[in-house]
């Protein structure tokens, strides 16, 4: 299954220890979407869009009520770079 870029990019970070947060509303519905790096940095790079494709993809998931992290799956999907640990 083939990625988009921005996809691709979300999945690196979140490969590297980084955590997506979602606020939601009274009505459960997503206000707002952060994706912080695992120096604690705030990525913009990130839409609902983007966030609902990489749900439907199963490239990452929360438990528990905790951030969103990366899976197993999204792990496979990510194409390997230098820099990824």
């Amino acid at each position: 299954m083939d990625i988009s870029r921005a996809e691709q990019r979300i999945l690196h970070l979140l490969a590297q220890g980084g955590r997506i947060e979602i606020s939601r509303d009274e009505n459960r519905k997503i206000e707002k979407l952060q994706l912080f790096t695992r120096e604690g940095w705030v990525f913009s790079g990130i839409d609902l869009t983007t966030f609902r494709k990489l749900k439907q993809k199963k490239a990452i998931r929360s438990v528990g009520g905790k951030p969103y992290r990366i899976t197993e799956r999204g792990l496979v999907l990510v194409r390997a770079e230098q820099d990824n640990r």
